[in-house]
């Protein structure tokens, strides 16, 4: 039984993938570009972990290398399961798996920080780079207890890109606008969306990794099927661009 579901691409083909949480094993769904999903989840290595029940999920470059990884979150529904059977915790750690490119995926732990191996029951989690140091953060709701703010201090000199959309002709907030950026040789696409992972609502402003590129093209496709195309956009920096009218502001972000 699928508990949540995420699209993005995660192989930098410009195609959406999906990825489903569920109780045990989740599953990858790789697109082929014609609406065609094969479950990838054996080959891309992300079926090690089958212990915990796992809820919100997401799709995020969390070290800038151009490749997007992904973030679970997890926690038993039923409290009082491990009184009698030990081996199912109420609460469980988070999950982190980086994305090395080709395919395949590898699971974080020490390396990720106490705040991914820390246990908790949780069910949301919300990406956004709440401090603007050109790095996903992430925010995670818990049962009972208060949420969890993780902060992202990564460290390398991988480069990045933030999108935000101002809608005119479309809805202001740019709801089901997709921006496609080119970079290096890789494709990267994104939406901006109401809702993402379960009961979750990510940061409006579109986050992009670029690994060692400078500058990317970014192609939007507005709401209302309209489209722009902005070449040599310079890395490192927050775009606001306006429908019909291009950027109207860039603001660079200092490195965390």
């Amino acid at each position: 039984m699928g508990l949540g579901c995420h699209g993005r691409g995660l192989h930098n083909d410009g195609f959406d993938d999906i990825f489903i949480t569920n109780w045990g094993r989740n599953v990858l769904y790789r697109n082929d570009g014609e609406a065609n999903f094969t479950d990838v989840t054996l080959a891309a290595r992300l079926g090690v972990e089958t212990r915990f029940t796992a809820w919100g999920a997401g799709m995020a470059d969390f070290d800038n290398n151009g490749f997007p990884d992904l973030f679970v979150v997890s926690g038993s529904v039923y409290p009082g399961l491990e009184r009698k059977l030990p081996r199912y915790p109420n609460k469980t750690p988070r999950l982190l798996y980086r994305n090395l490119g080709g395919g395949k995926f590898e699971q974080l732990t020490e390396e990720a920080g106490p705040a991914v191996a820390e246990e908790h029951s949780s069910r949301g989690c919300a990406f956004g780079d709440f401090d603007n140091d050109g790095d996903m953060d992430i925010l995670v709701i818990n049962v009972n207890e208060p949420p969890s703010l993780l902060r992202n201090d990564v460290s390398g000199s991988g480069h990045w890109i933030k999108v935000l959309l101002i809608g005119t002709k479309s809805n202001r907030s740019a709801i089901g606008s997709r921006v496609t950026a080119h970079y290096g040789g890789k494709i990267q696409a994104q939406e901006v969306l109401a809702q993402a992972s379960y009961y979750s609502v990510n940061d409006r402003r579109l986050h992009f990794g670029l690994g060692d590129a400078e500058t990317a093209k970014l192609e939007i496709r507005w709401t209302n099927g309209a489209t722009e195309t902005l070449t040599d956009v310079l890395a490192d920096r927050l775009v606001v661009i306006r429908e019909g009218e291009g950027i109207i502001r860039s603001e660079h972000f200092g490195s965390g």
